[in-house]
């Protein structure tokens, strides 16, 4: 093992020290200059996402004075990340607009004509919603399946019924899954229906393992009297079968609607399609005649847990709303600086929303004239369960809207949550199981393939607190294989394709704070562009507080740690690595293009410890990333430059080298006592609140090289090469 100490210094030594022999053996990275693989500019693919925050931090962060140093960190365009999907609310993004019903309840479309200023926007939740958990900012809210209260109830989505789609209902079938946490003995199904009710409906058990989050470990499987063909509503009390079945998950699947209103009414058509339940109970009956009911009725998440294939938007005025959380205003988004001006990628709210709201939105965009680059539809539906038949309806009905306001827009979707292999469901009629390739299927189905003009996905690929240090090296495959798997569903190749939201998650605490989390950041963005991807938005783009991480530690989505007032503490390991990326590696405008590199450096036991990505930039000039991964020794290398199998030449002349490795960055974590001070009170105390601190803290150290034959990387390091290259001999 070389000399630790030696290594680490050898950064700061003159180019001269540098190229003398070590005590190790020079490795080879060769880039292969045969043929660009991606061609990128910066100012188009290579940005960051800002997302539903607290108030606070939004009315800190985009200021004058709070952006520059975040703006340093190089991320170019900006995607605006929606949230209000995932936790299951409809968006005001304009606080002005109308009502369905004038007197404050309905479907709200928002104000294309306003002139006040929008700073902030916020969620509505849902009367009528079916699930007891969800995915957004602060999981709040409940079911009304199971929430103890008759006169509340579940409603379907009415966009998803014959009366919008123009298709039967039985292709888009409603469905509420009961998890009851562990088998019961189970004969007996009691449903309290709402109008409209399900005249057609399946009730049935699954045989396997997680049906929500292993959807093909398994398989449902209709109870014995589970086959109801002609329902009456009311409190339907069936028997299902002759003898109690164990059982945990239980499935009511609604194919054809009564198609009569709910309680708001006739005057709107919404009212009166699809399926209402307004209390689910599951259990026994006894040879008494007595049923025994085994679900839990409590309206919070303790409840039994429910899901829901879908939920009306209907709303009111009075909907909860969280009034310290919100997404950024379209005025102060686009006015306060955070965009450079550049195009934006804008989401319309699709899951609980309206095409009405979604057109007005598009409509306010361009009577303001702010620059939209892309607009990306819906977020996560694969994460709020989704069927993609039933996401592809709402597509195309959303797309047609969209259109009739702008037939230019550049749509697409589906956001898809982070995963590192294929989303898979339950099988259709066909055995069909794959998400993306059922949703690619139904457009074609419908001749709309033209619509989707983007593929969009996020990319998170670890389970916090589950991370190790050789977690780094599988990063580069996860990348490319998630591709290669989008494509094998049926992604046409030359659709583009972006990641529109990515880190580690906050709670992986130390490992975020560390510069683990800096090498993983170069090295999923140089893979992601080497294998094609036309855009890549780093998450979280503005600095916020501190959340609990891993062990009591403490983490956060984004590059620096900040004060209980949101001014910047400190930067991290990401805002250096974002550097790296943005002012060395790449050229931030014209087209760089992208070359595959490789190196030859292993551990011995198949893992590649040094990594490359290189680049043509538009001045002319070789630009090659190296990361090294190994978190205990330097590798010498000696860089190469072949067409193919051709002749290999080198860098020549001038080299300009950045460093950025553990002598330029080391994090010292200090342990909260989160029991004691939790977050909010850790945010407040300014001795306490950041969770450690890094020193060194920068800066990129940089040198100038000439002709290196070899360099030297640090062990756990960064480091770019941009110079010019020798002609092959």
């Amino acid at each position: 093992m070389p000399n630790l100490s030696r290594v680490a210094s050898l950064a700061r030594l003159p180019a001269f020290l540098v190229a003398l022999p070590l005590s190790i053996l020079a490795q080879a990275v060769r880039v292969d200059t045969a043929a660009p693989v991606n061609t990128i500019n910066p100012r188009n693919s290579v940005g960051a996402g800002v997302d539903r925050i607290p108030v606070a931090a939004i009315d800190h962060d985009l200021t004058p004075q709070a952006l520059p140093p975040v703006l340093a960190s190089g991320w170019q365009p900006v995607t605006y990340r929606q949230n209000t999907d995932l936790a299951i609310e409809t968006w005001h993004w304009n606080p002005e607009g109308v009502w369905s019903d004038p007197s404050g309840q309905g479907y709200f479309v928002g104000s294309a004509t306003s002139t006040g200023f929008i700073r902030h926007s916020f969620g509505y939740a849902l009367p009528h919603r079916g699930s007891t958990r969800n995915d957004g900012t602060g999981n709040v809210g409940f079911s009304r399946i199971t929430d103890g209260d008759e006169n509340t109830y579940w409603k379907s989505n009415p966009y998803l019924t014959s009366h919008f789609t123009g298709e039967p209902d039985s292709l888009h079938p409603q469905w509420v899954v009961v998890d009851l946490s562990r088998e019961e003995l189970v004969d007996t199904i009691r449903i309290s229906w709402a109008e409209p009710r399900a005249t057609k409906y399946l009730l049935q058990y699954w045989v396997g393992l997680d049906p929500i989050r292993l959807p093909t470990r398994g398989a449902w499987v209709t109870f014995p009297h589970g086959v109801i063909a002609s329902g009456q509503g009311g409190t339907a009390t069936q028997i299902v079968s002759d003898m109690p079945m164990r059982v945990r998950f239980l499935r009511i699947w609604m194919t054809e609607s009564s198609n009569t209103c709910d309680t708001h009414g006739s005057a709107d058509p919404r009212n009166c399609v699809g399926y209402a339940i307004r209390e689910l109970y599951l259990g026994t009956t006894s040879k008494d005649g007595v049923f025994h009911d085994l679900v839990r009725h409590t309206p919070d998440q303790e409840q039994t847990t429910t899901y829901a294939s879908s939920v009306d938007p209907w709303h009111t005025e009075h909907s909860a709303v969280n009034p310290k959380e919100a997404q950024v205003g379209f005025d102060l988004f686009f006015q306060s600086g955070v965009t450079r001006g550049l195009p934006a990628m804008m989401p319309i709210a699709m899951l609980y929303d309206t095409p009405e709201n979604a057109a007005a939105e598009v409509r306010y965009l361009e009577n303001h004239k702010y620059p939209v680059s892309w607009i990306e539809m819906g977020e996560e539906s694969d994460g709020q369960y989704m069927l993609p038949e039933d996401y592809g309806a709402l597509y195309l009905q959303y797309a047609t809207a969209l259109r009739r306001v702008d037939p230019n827009l550049k749509l697409g979707g589906p956001s898809f949550q982070g995963v590192n292999d294929d989303i898979e469901v339950w099988p259709d009629t066909e055995g069909r199981t794959s998400w993306l390739g059922r949703f690619l299927l139904y457009l074609r189905e419908h001749h709309r393939m033209q619509d989707l003009q983007f593929f969009s996905f996020e990319h998170y690929p670890y389970d916090p607190c589950r991370i190790t240090w050789a977690s780094l090296y599988d990063e580069p495959q996860l990348v490319r294989h998630i591709v290669d798997v989008w494509h094998a569903d049926g992604l046409p190749p030359n659709l583009p394709y972006f990641i529109t939201e990515s880190n580690l998650s906050s709670s992986t605490s130390e490992t975020y704070m560390d510069i683990f989390s800096g090498l993983w950041l170069a090295d999923y963005i140089g893979s992601f562009l080497t294998d094609g991807g036309s855009g890549v938005y780093y998450f979280h783009y503005l600095p916020l507080q501190l959340e609990r991480g891993c062990n009591d530690s403490a983490g956060t989505f984004g590059m620096f740690t900040v004060k209980p007032d949101y001014s910047i503490n400190q930067p991290l390991a990401q805002f250096f690595a974002a550097r790296m990326i943005n002012h060395e590696w790449l050229q931030s405008d014209g087209a760089n293009r992208i070359y595959r590199a490789a190196s030859d450096i292993n551990d011995g036991a198949g893992h590649i410890l040094v990594t490359a990505y290189a680049a043509q930039r538009p001045d002319g000039q070789w630009s090659l990333m190296l990361v090294n991964n190994d978190q205990e020794s330097s590798h010498r290398v000696r860089v190469e430059f072949a067409a193919g199998t051709g002749q290999p030449s080198s860098f020549s002349g001038p080299v300009t080298e950045s460093v950025f490795g553990r002598s330029q960055y080391h994090w010292h974590p200090a342990r909260l006592d989160f029991n004691a001070h939790p977050p909010e009170v850790l945010n407040r105390a300014p001795q306490i609140y950041h969770g450690g601190n890094a020193d060194p803290d920068g800066p990129i150290f940089h040198q100038s090289l000439i002709s290196p034959a070899e360099v030297e990387l640090p062990a756990a390091s960064i480091v770019v090469l941009r110079g010019n290259v020798a002609p092959a001999r």
